[in-house]
């Protein structure tokens, strides 16, 4: 998959195996996925068998278990958080213009409020993939790499 096809570098690449198998377990069975014909050459793994190993292991269902804990509660509560200032800002205008110090009222704290706490959830995020799951990836496409060499 590392060879030069000529094509473009967005360019999608028919002998991807991920784009050759979809995704196996989550919305279809896996005895309904044929895997392609290996050209490959005698000793070498099938890479289809080798990504579809690796995402039925047990270490790569824990770190996306991982992703999915934290990813899925910081959006919803984000999302919330968001919403809440929308709906105060037009459902009570009275509250958000309430002055906090001078000029500063309660619908520009909250909005800088917003900046700061995208902020806060890109750096949780940064900070959760490095302590958690980047490891575990890392140590999965090392196996998954010498596995297809």
């Amino acid at each position: 998959m590392n060879e030069h096809d000529g094509t473009g570098p967005g360019a999608l690449r028919m002998d991807d195996p991920w784009y050759a198998v979809p995704v196996a377990g989550e919305w279809q069975q896996e005895a309904d996925v044929q895997a392609p014909v290996s050209h490959e050459e005698p000793g070498r793994e099938d890479r289809t068998a080798v990504y579809l190993e690796v995402q039925h292991s047990a270490a790569f269902q824990e770190a996306r278990g991982r992703y999915r804990r934290f990813v899925f509660p910081a959006a919803a509560a984000f999302l919330a958080w968001y919403l809440l200032y929308v709906v105060l800002a037009t459902t009570a205008p009275g509250l958000m213009a309430r002055p906090v110090a001078g000029e500063l009222n309660v619908a520009m704290v909250a909005g800088l409020a917003q900046f700061a706490s995208t902020f806060l959830l890109t750096w949780a995020y940064a900070r959760h993939a490095r302590l958690r799951r980047d490891r575990a990836a890392l140590d999965l496409r090392w196996d998954t790499q010498e596995r297809m060499r």
